[in-house]
């Protein structure tokens, strides 16, 4: 299962992770994962403001964004379009995705 954590601070988001794999095909042919990893990567590469405002790590099955401070309107924009896309694929696979946000 690939479980996602948003933690939130204030109005803004403190914090991202997306770990795990979804397990509905075999390695390398699993729809789920690429879905998630076509998203994730796309938005990242997107973020003007790598580094100065939040880290990233990157590692197989997992993505973990941590927000420094306030970030830009664009960025903001680019990481609440990752997390709709990655709502629509939870609610086509519950089973092999979770969202779990923390106010």
């Amino acid at each position: 299962m690939i479980k996602v954590d948003i933690q939130y601070k204030g109005k803004g988001i403190e914090s991202l992770s997306i770990k795990g794999h979804a397990n509905t095909g075999d390695y390398g042919k699993d729809l789920v994962c690429a879905a998630v990893s076509a998203c994730a990567t796309g938005a990242l590469n997107a973020l003007n403001d790598e580094g100065e405002n939040y880290d990233i790590a990157l590692e197989s099955g997992c993505v973990e964004v941590n927000f420094k401070g306030t970030i830009s309107e664009h960025d903001q924009t680019v990481i609440e379009t990752l997390i709709i896309q990655l709502k629509t694929i939870e609610a086509s696979y519950p089973n092999a995705l979770t969202i779990k946000e923390r106010k």
